[in-house]
């Protein structure tokens, strides 16, 4: 791909650890050059986090290095007089502005919405936060666990036991900075351009929960907790086998008829427990514990290939580790290698996006940035000498 659809578009990113770098993680991949605006001295938390302490100690965490890559680190006191007379030479450059501050913290340091729209009048601007910019929950701290919470995501993950349950990642942070990346891209198209786009964590959550709202708001339905069955449906859920546990989707009848067949269990067919959609879904458990007594005869992907091959959906359920190894992943160049990468020490491997333009998979080719390796580049653009740069650098304003 000659052109990536936000070439030519900078990118400010002030924000930390996860939502924010996300959000600019995707805009880096379409193209975009993002500029990482850091504190001095620690830049980004997330430099400080993941499980390899040796990285911590080094500033360049396994949090950090999974969705910074491409990026350009400059480091600027923002307190200092000097430090914001820097960033708004830099803001006269930029297309889009991110940050993740709790709400009032930009307008503290002088650098709100209203007066960067004064000096750069295009700007889009957008501010990521646990609840929004407004309303009574404004003033809250919220990291991704306590949006999982209040979201209530929690309490319909696990099962009757075990929930409320939080996800396995940051569903939060990860939605959050998806939907940003999407207001932003929109945003980028709109003539003439400059808005404030105000992502709440917790909005992103909720609209990414669609059936389950809406069950609520339409049918009534209180939305509860099950675990690995697929409510929707019958037999739809996990299953154990001889290995590994499976994900079966007969959702259609046409597809439980081929599953019972192929388990030799065609006789179910014409129980009348089993004989509609909504019949095996209040029978579930019990029809779930008939087909698990074949299905424990062999290993997962037996059955995995077999049914597929019948148009019967189903997928082994895959440890992190195996599905990254999986030619699936590997043949689409889902992960792009790094080599000798400054500040590590060692190639790194690092997810990018989940799409493709025109058969193509997006990357980056930089790794991720040491805190303040560009900012003799970046700031010598803007006309600051060298000798400012040592005088800057000394007196701690970058």
């Amino acid at each position: 791909m000659n052109r990536r659809v936000l070439d030519d578009i900078r990118v400010l990113d002030l924000s930390n650890v996860l939502a924010g770098p996300f959000c600019c993680h995707q805009l880096a991949h379409m193209g975009a050059e993002v500029i990482k605006v850091e504190a001095v001295g620690r830049g980004d938390l997330a430099r400080q986090l993941g499980a390899d302490p040796e990285l911590n100690a080094c500033n360049m965490g396994v949090s950090f290095l999974a969705q910074n890559a491409g990026k350009k680190s400059v480091t600027l006191n923002l307190k200092h007089p000097e430090g914001r007379e820097l960033f708004f030479k830099l803001l006269q450059t930029a297309d889009v502005l991110v940050e993740n501050f709790r709400p009032g913290v930009m307008e503290r340091l002088g650098l709100d919405y209203p007066k960067l729209k004064k000096q750069r009048p295009a700007l889009v601007y957008c501010a990521i936060s646990g609840f929004g910019q407004t309303g009574p929950w404004v003033d809250r701290p919220a990291y991704d666990q306590i949006i999982q919470g209040a979201s209530g995501l929690m309490s319909i993950t696990g099962d009757s036991e075990s929930a409320p349950l939080r996800a396995g990642y940051p569903a939060a942070d990860t939605v959050g900075g998806m939907t940003a990346a999407f207001a932003i891209a929109a945003a980028l198209n709109a003539r003439p351009r400059g808005s404030f786009i105000d992502v709440s964590m917790l909005e992103s959550v909720l609209a990414s929960m669609g059936w389950v709202v809406s069950n609520h708001l339409i049918a009534g339905v209180r939305p509860t907790a099950n675990g690995n069955e697929n409510m929707t449906s019958a037999p739809s859920g996990t299953f154990e086998t001889a290995d590994d546990p499976i994900n079966i989707a007969a959702n259609k009848d046409e597809q439980w008829k081929l599953l019972a067949r192929h388990l030799g269990l065609s006789a179910l067919c014409a129980e009348t427990k089993y004989a509609t959609r909504e019949a095996r879904k209040k029978n579930r458990l019990e029809l779930k514990a008939a087909l698990e007594v074949v299905l424990r005869t062999r290993p997962a992907r037996d059955w995995e290939q077999e049914l597929n091959k019948l148009g019967v959906p189903a997928g082994a359920v895959l440890a992190v580790a195996d599905v990254l190894s999986e030619p699936q992943i590997v043949q689409r160049d889902f992960l792009k290698k790094y080599r000798h990468v400054p500040g590590v020490g060692r190639d790194i491997d690092v997810a990018t996006t989940g799409f493709k333009v025109d058969g193509e998979a997006l990357s980056v080719e930089n790794p991720p940035p040491e805190l303040g390796q560009d900012n003799e580049d970046i700031w010598s653009a803007l006309g600051v000498s060298s000798e400012k740069l040592k005088s800057l650098k000394d007196e701690g304003v970058i």
